[in-house]
């Protein structure tokens, strides 16, 4: 009897993580790194307006990522199990990690530009929580990818009706002509609390409703993983259209201030996912290279959560700016030299510190240390 019931309810494969994907993830995470930590040329100037579009905008193949990864482990969807599990290893570790730049936010509130000092510190501590963009400057994506995480079960039914696709045009319009609004301490000069928490969650929302057609994107090829084919098959396109959306971007910004890199940002995911896939044999070949991809992504989340600290902290002790100034060529080569060197050190820096901290965590007998640091 005990076999008949065990043939009856056969026990599903645990789904493995696609290898090019793992290395998406990876490649994503150090792109993300470079948007904040090499930026350079004086505000306003062609060569800081060509940085700020070719290196930041990593933010949209994260969004990608997790649309991809969401589909591609729903077969066993429960909602309920589900929030858990995002409560584990993305809230929790959220919080946990936070702990740093709250401290910052309250013994350095004007390098660390927080605009609620002087608020009840309670109060701050949960206006930090809720928004993510104050106290680590990354961490805004939390509060945004948690309303995805709300409405999983919506995004579910409506792929399994087969409307949710039928979607995306409206989405990508919505991208197209709804770009990220922007957020600095400053910007909020004279307002009252209130109305800079209000312009924080405004910015959460926009957030969400500019890059819900990455994250249905990401969903649109797990569920059709055959057509990511075609990204390596018509990748000329693809990158001709990244080209020229790029240098359209770079003019619109310069000329009027109208910046939108999340579209040259879909181009480039397609590229990568083409590439990646269609050689994912040999980098599998390759195994230093695959290793170290795989290296870095599982650790990926863990550093999007503590590399702003890194960042910071390089910041003060060299004394230099979040944006290194250009006013001639000499000073071109010195700011790239300079935010080269600051990468490499918050990259380096960031995963040694998470390696150290997990193998402590472990050593501890920490069994899920993903929901402490993320990895």
């Amino acid at each position: 009897m005990g076999e008949t019931n065990m043939e009856q309810t056969p026990v599903k494969p645990k789904r493995e993580m696609l290898n090019y994907i793992n290395v998406f993830r990876g490649l994503a995470i150090l792109l993300i790194v470079a948007g904040h930590t090499m930026q350079f040329g004086t505000k306003g100037t062609w060569i800081n307006d060509t940085a700020f579009e070719i290196l930041t905008g990593g933010t949209a193949l994260f969004i990608f990522i997790s649309g991809f990864l969401f589909q591609h482990l729903s077969d066993k969807f429960e909602y309920k199990i589900y929030l858990k599990k995002k409560w584990i290893n993305v809230i929790l570790p959220y919080i946990i990690t936070a702990i740093p730049g709250i401290i910052l936010c309250f013994t350095m509130p004007e390098a660390y530009g927080n605009p609620f000092a002087g608020l009840n510190p309670f109060a701050q501590i949960g206006i930090f929580l809720t928004t993510g963009r104050v106290h680590n400057v990354p961490t805004w994506y939390i509060p945004m990818i948690c309303i995805f995480f709300l409405l999983a079960d919506l995004f579910i039914i409506l792929e399994r009706k087969k409307i949710l696709y039928k979607f995306l045009p409206i989405l990508f319009l919505i991208t197209f002509f709804i770009p990220r609004v922007d957020i600095e301490p400053s910007y909020l000069t004279g307002m009252s609390y209130g109305a800079k928490y209000f312009a924080y969650i405004k910015y959460i929302l926009n957030g969400f409703i500019h890059f819900a057609s990455m994250y249905v994107l990401g969903m649109y090829f797990s569920s059709f993983k055959e057509k990511i084919d075609y990204c390596y098959k018509y990748r000329w396109i693809l990158i001709l259209g990244m080209l020229i959306t790029t240098g359209a971007d770079i003019y619109l910004n310069h000329t009027f201030h109208i910046m939108n890199n999340t579209i040259s940002k879909i181009f480039l995911t397609l590229i990568v996912l083409g590439y990646l896939k269609h050689y994912d044999n040999e980098i599998k070949n390759c195994n230093w290279f695959n290793k170290s991809a795989d290296f870095v992504a599982k650790y990926s989340f863990s550093i999007f959560f503590i590399h702003w600290y890194i960042l910071f902290a390089f910041n003060q002790i060299f004394k230099v700016s979040k944006v290194i100034s250009v006013n001639s060529v000499n000073e071109l080569f010195s700011a790239i030299g300079i935010v080269s060197i600051r990468y490499i050190t918050v990259t380096l820096v960031s995963l040694g510190i998470l390696y150290i901290l997990k193998q402590l965590l472990s050593k501890l007998q920490v069994k899920n240390t993903r929901s402490i640091i993320g990895v």
